[in-house]
């Protein structure tokens, strides 16, 4: 439709009034503030199942819990994970509902739950019964990257049971969310895999922890991947030099060398309505032997800038010891309870404190 000069003046100049006029409240109001919680296997030495740990989620009173796994559940039935929703609710809670690996080439693929496309439907049907937004899974582990072809073959292996399950995620609306597992897949390769198989139905679940088992800083990680963030599993990491390169060890939010407050910035910035679960995961360290040069291979695609943020991070890091239990099998049990308990709540007072979170 053609807009006569006079119309187009007048149109005009109501818009140039209306830049010049000061913001409504509600062209002011702050972002959204997303929801603070943790994943189940930040406890998992306690094997509590999911209604247990709606309980400890509302004393703790978080506004998110995320269960990570299908064994989690007393069943599968659909009216016993509305329950659950309907619980967590009341409470005020969002759940968000994953599992393990969907690659049937990747390491330590498991059949436990059918073939890869029929794991990922019941996590899909799992998921919109409690009422979760995401399906969170993962491609494999570290060790993918030195299997035959390398990281993109499984990528490529992934991609196929993605494509199969494609139309039943978009039927029951919940978004398929993978990890960047345990040094698995860096962000850009990641980023590329939800790309080729489409954000429509396919997005990340971020782990800043798993992104320095990746030779990453996890800012750089959030800034790739935080675009197409629907998920987390978050925690700060300390790194230093050894002689052979240097080592990683997760520790509890705070207590790293990551910039978290930055971290929880951005991160409100980039993906506001994905929840910030913290997955907290520590007690050990792991080694990065990039001194030697039988490391390189599977890595061989890291970009020099990349590593050089990583190698920044573990200049200034500083060694921690780990955490050994001491007593029988029984103590060493309850020290293990205690001691991630411990973790998560040190750890989400750190977040009340020093983050901006709901």
């Amino acid at each position: 439709m053609q807009l006569g000069r006079r119309s187009f003046l007048k149109t005009s100049s109501a818009a140039a009034l209306a830049s010049a006029l000061p913001l409504r409240a509600a062209d002011t109001a702050p972002a959204a503030k997303p929801r603070l919680g943790f994943d189940n296997f930040s406890i998992r030495a306690l094997g509590w199942k999911a209604d247990r740990l709606i309980d400890h989620a509302a004393e703790q009173k978080v506004t998110a819990l995320l269960f990570s796994d299908l064994d989690v559940y007393e069943s599968h039935d659909e009216a016993y994970l509305r329950d659950l929703k309907q619980k967590a609710e009341s409470h005020g809670i969002a759940l968000y509902a994953g599992t393990g690996g969907i690659c049937p080439t990747a390491h330590r693929f498991s059949d436990k739950w059918g073939s890869a496309e029929e794991h990922l439907q019941l996590t899909l049907r799992v998921a919109k019964a409690v009422g979760s937004p995401v399906a969170r899974c993962y491609q494999g582990f570290s060790e993918d990257r030195k299997s035959p072809g390398g990281i993109r073959a499984r990528m490529a292996d992934t991609l196929a049971v993605l494509k199969s399950v494609r139309q039943f995620a978009l039927d029951t609306g919940v978004k398929i969310a993978i990890e960047n597992h345990a040094g698995d897949m860096r962000a850009d390769e990641l980023r590329d895999l939800i790309e080729e198989a489409g954000p429509d139905f396919v997005g990340a679940t971020i782990d800043s922890g798993n992104a320095t088992w990746a030779l990453e800083d996890p800012l750089e990680n959030l800034e790739i991947l935080g675009p197409h963030t629907v998920c987390s599993g978050l925690r700060d990491s300390m790194i230093w030099q050894d002689d052979q390169g240097a080592q990683v060890a997760w520790t509890a939010l705070g207590e790293g060398i990551v910039d978290m407050k930055a971290y929880a910035k951005r991160f409100t910035e980039l993906c506001p309505s994905a929840p910030f679960i913290l997955e907290i995961i520590s007690g050990f360290s792991r080694g990065f032997p990039y001194l030697q040069p039988d490391f390189w291979p599977p890595y061989e695609t890291v970009p020099a800038p990349s590593f050089a943020r990583f190698l920044a991070l573990a200049r200034k890091g500083e060694s921690i010891p780990p955490f050994k239990p001491d007593g029988d099998k029984q103590q060493a049990e309850q020290a293990e309870q205690a001691y991630q308990l411990a973790e998560l709540e040190r750890s989400l007072t750190w977040c009340r404190e020093n983050l901006n979170l709901a």
